[in-house]
């Protein structure tokens, strides 16, 4: 006994003397590296999740106008000399001051359609990201005939300080708040909830919450890139900003500190915002695994995912296994984006790129699944290959899309964006204008110039096949806009209270 306490007593000392070490390490580099600028310290204020809960509309939106006179005044009004530069989107000056622009996208909108509305949907955007990412997919909904809820969730839009101070149940609480803006201006019709990435989180959890609670329940889920599971780093992502309790290493607080020349996207990125998203994810598996334990996951309403197979942000494996392998037969439909099989293509892939593949149950299977992937591995053009729930009988649609040249793969970031897009697309329409095009820089030179790295300069940003997308969703609402209904196992859901 007494050997086996002083082996647990080294082992713990090995432990903490290797935590210690790996501290040291990290406040070591974060010593050396970039300084923190004013938009990483400034931290706008914003409303909280039980503030959130009692809000409306209208307050929200009064709320989110104090932050963005906040970083006018506290940030882009008191630049130094050094950070006043054309490609700093903070400076007035700059021709990337989201003020700039006709709409500044940072901002919660509201899209009405032409006539009466046959629908209402909330679409949810992602971590680091604006409303701006939604906008295409908003429209889409307008034109269909539906009112489209986007809201800014806390801590984006602004500076990138404001994430170090938001967490989950913050951007939880604004996505019911938009929810019951949603119901108040389309009362009785569909309600449709549409996520991209910690957006598909956002929206998954509220349905979950609904589900437990035995609380009105939305028509449909669309979930683009959902953050349903996340890499392992970020369980331990808090141990990276230890260092920062120490004011000599604020900067530990963040994995990385960049440039900020997106206006709608922060390139900087906290440790809170990694800690955050593991914290959603877990709770996501936690009520997922409730309700299956329960028998009530047929509460939920169908789910259409749409998915990348080369995913570096979300595990596609959990979109797969974690998601979709546990709901109701027939809830679910999954379409996965393969990679670019053609032939000559071949001896630059990973052979463990397409890993996540081998999640997929083999037929027949609970949900139905669509594998968007070439015709033949001698094209670049594409087919949708289909199998619905519970049966084995494998269909194919040709497309009429091909891989651009030179795209080896989709990307966690692509899937909400057309190639037309100003900001991201590969073949940025002229009328579309940012200042910059992201998405069509096609950079060469030495290695170690550029502040940003290769890899996420080289991660494609727009998708090829956004029109499959689109035509799927415009069918989905098409069919569905006008008649509500109720989903096996649920009641239809009664008109919302008046907001207050």
């Amino acid at each position: 006994m007494r050997w086996a306490g002083r082996l647990g007593r080294r082992a713990l000392l090995g432990l903490l003397a290797l935590l210690a070490l790996v501290i040291g390490v990290r406040a070591w580099d974060v010593h050396h590296g970039p300084e923190l600028r004013p938009w990483h310290t400034e931290v706008p204020p914003e409303l909280g999740a039980a503030a959130l809960d009692a809000a409306d509309w209208p307050a929200f939106l009064a709320a989110e106008a104090r932050a963005f006179d906040f970083v006018r005044r506290e940030v882009s009004a008191k630049l130094g000399p050094a950070d006043r530069s054309l490609a700093n989107r903070y400076d007035p000056a700059s021709p990337l001051d989201p003020a700039r622009f006709a709409t500044d996208w940072n901002r919660s909108f509201v899209l009405t359609p032409e006539g009466p509305p046959r629908g209402v949907a909330v679409l949810v955007h992602g971590l680091t990201d604006a409303p701006f990412s939604m906008r295409h997919l908003a429209r889409l909904h307008a034109e269909a005939g539906f009112v489209a809820v986007v809201p800014r969730m806390p801590g984006h839009g602004t500076v990138p300080a404001g994430l170090t101070a938001a967490d989950w149940p913050d951007w939880a609480a604004a996505t019911r708040l938009a929810v019951r803006e949603a119901r108040r201006r389309a009362p009785g019709l569909p309600l449709h909830l549409v996520g991209y990435s910690n957006g598909g989180a956002l929206v998954l959890l509220h349905a979950l919450e609904a589900a437990e609670a035995g609380a009105p329940m939305p028509d449909q889920l669309v979930l683009l890139s959902p953050m349903v599971g996340v890499t392992p780093f970020a369980r331990f992502a808090g141990l990276a900003g230890l260092p920062a309790l120490l004011p000599a290493f604020a900067g530990a607080a963040w994995l990385s500190v960049l440039p900020e020349f997106n206006p709608f996207k922060f390139n900087s990125f906290p440790v809170n915002a990694a800690r955050q998203s593991h914290l959603l994810t877990a709770e996501i598996q936690a009520r997922l695994g409730r309700l299956a334990a329960a028998g009530r996951l047929d509460r939920l309403p169908p789910v259409l995912t749409f998915q990348s197979v080369a995913d570096a942000t979300v595990s596609t494996r959990a979109v797969i296994a974690a998601l979709h392998a546990r709901l109701p037969a027939g809830r679910g439909e999954l379409v996965l984006f393969d990679l670019n099989r053609e032939a000559r293509l071949g001896p630059l892939l990973d052979p463990r790129a397409d890993a996540a593949l081998t999640a997929i149950p083999p037929a027949p299977r609970g949900f139905a699944l669509v594998l968007v992937t070439n015709v033949a591995p001698d094209t670049p053009a594409v087919e949708a290959r289909g199998t619905p729930a519970g049966g084995t009988a494998e269909t194919r649609h040709a497309l009429g899309l091909d891989w651009p040249r030179g795209v080896f793969s989709l990307s966690h970031v692509a899937l909400p964006f057309p190639v037309e897009d100003g900001l991201y697309g590969l073949a940025p329409a002229p009328e579309d204008d940012f200042g910059l095009r992201l998405g069509a820089l096609a950079p060469r030179g030495e290695g170690g110039v550029l502040v940003m790295s290769l890899d996420s300069l080289l991660r494609v940003s727009s998708n090829p096949f956004f029109p499959y997308l689109r035509d799927r969703l415009h069918g989905m609402l098409q069919g569905e806009a006008g008649t509500p209904r109720a989903a096996p196992g649920r009641a239809a859901d009664p008109a919302p209270a008046p907001a207050r």
